[in-house]
């Protein structure tokens, strides 16, 4: 036995980011040595910091660093590490990584090669779960990839249907279809996606479900045949079929539907003779009835809630599960404890379809972690949210001995996150948080889209609450800010400092014009009766949200036009986001048609389509495939149809 009970000598993560700095800290709990791999981009990261050794593996991108296999080996052999631990993403279900390890005699934290090859081709794993009594959802999970062969497959099925990268993940490589016109398009970007991804296009096509919850079951295996499951999670809440906020345990769950589902999930890991942490991820229909999605051969992004319901650590269960130790407890042993909820904090924006935002933490102040609040992060004030990584910024988990009041934590910690110099989700994890519907734990995997207008407050019963609460909040701090010229000016009593719309008979109430979100709105507000209880947390130097009992808004004021802002040319369509351009849809000077897609950029794993505003043609493009591009920059020049004007 090594020093300290450790299992292992010395480790080396494979990963980066939160997952890295998560492994980090309990493997120093338990004595072991750390060792981090690092990019350019990653030089000065917080997990490099917290590692006791670290080793430069490459470049920014990925796939010339984390996802290079030769180089991980290396780093593993030169610092004289016993063990790799991959994390989630990059290399963690890949096979020939695992392979690889074993070769050079470094023991791979995670399930055998065999396991992990069982699982990867979703296809292959559908037909392993059929024969082990795993109920599974209808689909095409055949060999032949031709375009009119899995058409057919969608149209025999019947709409709407869900094409899935079979080695995919994390929703990449993933399209739902609504009717048979939309399939070919969707089918294209979907294999693009997955090929960028994961370096394999072979796609599946499921029926999608209406109205299902995504639950999965946290499964553990020994190397001694031992297996339990630690219960279950409820990730239905999702946007781009990615997770937003997870909870445990699922609401709603009788204790007969989690020992099904918790034994489906055991028979399923034990059909590819399982090893370490697995997720069984199932859909579960509103007739109770659960359908086999996928196993995911790796710890998940949301395994906190698992830890704080259970009062387990299962970093420490994989590491000592990998050095051969039995599981430490049996399914017996196992108790839920309270009510968790995990919230993704990302740099995205929400309001402009989520898409992914870069720029520099220039506040960063999470809520006090306790007890009842944890914060997962890789990341520290003054850090960059760069292009080429995932956009999380942290994980925000809470708990308390039921949901309500665990529900109540959430909405606390979120009101009480400050970040400033990028945009973020925490308005809209708030607002979600705070619907009704979620209250009561009626959520699904259409969630979000169903419950729209509430979570981004874009009713008219919302903006008439939140707009003169915004002005007052603008209005308050022109106050400050007159007050600290006063206090620095060698006349402070002058007229000039005043911010209550002085004039020289009276004092007129002034006009505010406020947005809030993507609605603008003017309003008249008393500068002597301001709310001074407002909870205002400041965004960027232009914006701010503003948090009330109602929900929280996104908000800033609408600044005059002086005349003083270049335009941009007309006719030219500008990049959403700092990014990558995949590919370009159509040949310069061809016609296109109003809501054609013209090109396609990718940033942070997620693509997003550059759409024709009307009917007309795109006279040139500016940028080519393979090319940075920043967000902002004119990418075409379009000019619209006379008939489109």
């Amino acid at each position: 036995m090594t020093p300290n009970n450790a299992v292992f000598n010395k480790i080396l993560i494979a990963n980066r980011g939160e997952i890295a700095c998560r492994i980090i800290k309990t493997a120093k709990q338990m004595g072991i040595v750390t060792v981090a791999v690092f990019s350019d981009a990653d030089r000065d990261s917080l997990h490099v910091s917290m590692a006791d050794e670290a080793v430069h593996i490459g470049p920014s991108p990925s796939n010339e660093s984390y996802l290079v296999i030769d180089k991980i080996i290396q780093a593993a052999l030169i610092s004289g590490a016993e063990a790799i631990h991959p994390g989630y993403g990059f290399l963690s279900e890949n096979a020939q990584f695992c392979k690889q390890c074993k070769i050079h005699n470094l023991i791979f934290i995670g399930p055998p090669v065999e396991a992990i090859l069982a699982m990867g081709s979703k296809s292959a794993a559908k037909n392993i779960m059929a024969k082990a009594d795993v109920p599974l959802v209808p689909g095409y999970h055949g060999d032949n990839q031709k375009p009119a062969v899995l058409k057919q497959a969608a149209d025999d099925m019947g709409y709407p249907v869900l094409l899935k990268a079979a080695a995919g993940g994390g929703g990449k490589g993933m399209r739902a279809v609504a009717h048979a016109d939309e399939f070919e398009e969707a089918l294209a970007a979907a294999k693009r996606e997955a090929l960028n991804g994961f370096n394999d296009e072979i796609m599946l096509v499921e029926k999608y479900l209406l109205g299902p919850r995504h639950v999965e079951i946290q499964v553990f295996c020994d190397q001694h045949n031992n297996a339990v499951y630690l219960f279950e999670r409820d990730c239905s809440v999702q946007r781009r079929h990615q997770k937003v906020i997870e909870e445990a345990p699922a609401p709603g769950m009788t204790e007969e539907l989690r020992q099904r589902m918790g034994e489906a999930a055991i028979r399923a890991a034990k059909a590819i003779n399982y090893q370490g942490a697995g997720t069984v991820e199932f859909l579960l229909d509103t007739r109770g009835e659960f359908f086999f999605m996928e196993m995911n051969t790796r710890l998940q992004v949301e395994h906190p809630v698992t830890e704080m319901i259970s009062g387990q650590d299962l970093v420490e269960w994989q590491l000592r599960v990998a050095s051969g130790e039995p599981l430490p407890c049996t399914q017996d042993q196992l108790q839920i404890k309270g009510h968790a909820f995990e919230a993704r904090i990302y740099a995205e924006d929400p309001e402009n379809d989520f898409l992914p935002a870069t720029g520099t933490l220039s506040l960063l102040r999470p809520p006090a972690e306790s007890a009842y609040v944890r914060v997962d992060t890789g990341v520290v004030e003054g850090d960059q949210v760069s292009i080429y990584y995932d956009p999380m910024i942290a994980k925000l988990v809470v708990w308390d001995r039921d949901r309500e009041r665990a529900l109540a934590r959430l909405t606390e910690a979120l009101s009480n996150y400050r970040i400033a110099g990028l945009t973020t989700n925490i308005c809209f994890l708030y607002n979600l948080a705070t619907t009704h519907s979620f209250r009561r734990g009626d959520v699904d995997t259409g969630f979000i889209e169903k419950y729209e207008s509430e979570i981004f407050r874009q009713r008219s019963e919302d903006i008439n609450y939140g707009a003169p609460l915004a002005a007052e909040a603008i209005l308050a701090a022109r106050q400050d800010s007159a007050k600290q010229q006063a206090a620095q000016s060698s006349e402070p009593n002058s007229p000039w400092h005043l911010a209550n719309s002085w004039q020289a008979n009276s004092i007129t109430k002034p006009r505010v014009q406020v947005k809030i979100g993507a609605r603008e709105i003017t309003v008249e507000a008393d500068p002597n009766n301001l709310n001074t209880q407002l909870k205002v947390v400041a965004a960027d130097t232009e914006s701010f949200n503003l948090f009330t009992d109602q929900g929280v808004f996104h908000c800033s004021e609408v600044k005059p036009d002086l005349g003083l802002q270049d335009n941009q040319a007309d006719g030219n369509l500008t990049a959403p986001m700092n990014g990558t351009v995949v590919t370009l849809l159509v040949k310069s000077g061809a016609p296109v048609s109003k809501g054609d897609s013209l090109m396609v950029i990718e940033a942070m794993k997620m693509e997003h389509a550059i759409i024709a505003p009307a009917d007309g043609t795109v006279s040139e493009f500016f940028y080519k495939e393979g090319e940075l591009v920043d967000g902002g920059a004119e990418l075409l020049a379009f000019a619209e149809s006379e008939e489109a004007q």
